[in-house]
């Protein structure tokens, strides 16, 4: 299990897929607010003048030197939900991140987020 200080490390280093290949850089972490464990990372990705960020889980992530792997395609991870490099993920599409990557959503029992910025 990684722990949240110890990815808050990796940001702005290489996210790649289970097979090498780049899909972006670690820019910021996302916990579950039940556990307080790493849950999401946004990886920026894009053109320089029109760059992104955009959502993958971290829960089978490794480290290695100068990257972070996931457990996901990038070309699944492309097509994730996503939000612009200045933008706050909107508590109603917290959800659709969590489908795309076939996950279950659980908000808390008062409709609190699931996700929570670290």
């Amino acid at each position: 299990m990684i722990q949240a200080a110890d990815i808050r490390e990796w940001r702005n280093h290489d996210v790649v897929d289970q097979k090498g290949h780049k899909i972006g850089v670690l820019e910021a972490v996302y916990v579950d607010t039940t556990t307080d464990e790493p849950a999401m990372a946004t990886v920026r990705s894009g053109l320089l003048t029109r760059q992104h960020l955009t959502f993958v889980p971290v829960g089978e992530a490794i480290l290695g030197p100068g990257y972070v792997k996931v457990a996901y395609a990038k070309a699944l991870v492309k097509k994730a939900p996503s939000i612009g490099t200045d933008d706050v993920l909107p508590a109603e599409q917290e959800e659709s991140i969590f489908q795309h990557y076939g996950m279950t959503y659980r908000p808390g029992p008062n409709g609190e987020r699931q996700l929570a910025r670290r």
